[in-house]
């Protein structure tokens, strides 16, 4: 959608699409490591148990960059919503498509470079530390963002309000913007937190009985960090007018194209 529509290639929206990759890798390596669990259990597939371990370890690591992909792509949002609704008149001067393009670049050369650290020492307590305290930290930032920017936006939208120049339409869209990533936020934190909780309780109680309770249902929580890649797109088709407009032109498309292909199949036999 946002390759087909020119009026999305905006710097929020590759964000988005930096955020729509990082929920697609997950989706695919968590599907992948299910099926290969399947086969093995079933003894369908027969491999060593060393290269078992690696392709683990793979899995792990595509896991960890999609996480570290998600919450940097989403911080990133939110500032690109903060300079948007505090720096409205000098946005495009601040965030252009050229910087946005390095952030992106930055953000998945960090999150490459943390997945393969990820896999050298996945066996190590710290990096499990690292990345749970990454998760935190990142979470309180985005949260500082938002509460500043929803407590100040009113007295700042008064104050802009009677300079040339200004826009309320934009100024709208820009705060209809930051509740539609206020909400990917909390849809991000219920998908993860039981992860991440999974994680803490692994080193902080092991053998307690509840810590272990909790922890037999991982699969669940891998369940529910693929339900996180498929509820983003909804809420990005229901709550954003031109890609809601974009999907059902490609929808449209893609349903002429398969009738004209039939027609033509139908005309050919005759």
């Amino acid at each position: 959608a946002i390759i087909k529509n020119k009026n999305l290639h905006s710097p929020m929206y590759f964000f988005v699409c930096s955020l729509a990759v990082a929920d697609m890798l997950v989706s695919v390596s968590n599907a992948w490591e299910t099926i290969i669990i399947y086969l093995l259990n079933n003894r369908q597939l027969v491999v060593e148990e060393h290269f078992i371990r690696q392709m683990d370890n793979v899995f792990d690591s595509m896991i960890c960059i999609s996480v570290v992909a998600s919450m940097c792509s989403l911080l990133a949002i939110a500032v690109d919503r903060y300079v948007t609704i505090f720096y409205a008149l000098r946005y495009h001067n601040i965030m252009t498509v050229r910087r946005a393009g390095c952030i992106i670049g930055g953000i998945w050369t960090f999150c490459t470079g943390c997945g393969i650290v990820f896999i050298i020492y996945s066996e190590t307590t710290p990096v499990v530390i690292c990345l749970v305290s990454m998760f935190f930290a990142m979470l309180l930032i985005m949260a500082s963002l938002y509460s500043h920017m929803f407590m100040l936006a009113r007295s700042h939208v008064k104050r802009i309000a009677a300079l040339p120049g200004y826009n309320s339409i934009h100024q709208r869209a820009s705060m209809k913007g930051a509740i539609t990533l206020t909400i990917l936020l909390g849809i991000f934190i219920v998908c993860w937190a039981p992860f991440f909780l999974h994680l803490i309780l692994m080193i902080s109680c092991p053998r307690n009985l509840y810590c272990v309770c909790f922890m037999s249902h991982f699969n669940m929580y891998l369940i529910l960090i693929m339900c996180n890649a498929v509820i983003d797109p909804l809420i990005y088709a229901f709550r954003s007018q031109e890609m809601r407009k974009t999907f059902k032109e490609i929808i449209c498309c893609y349903s002429l194209r398969n009738a004209c292909t039939n027609i033509c199949a139908l005309t050919g036999k005759y």
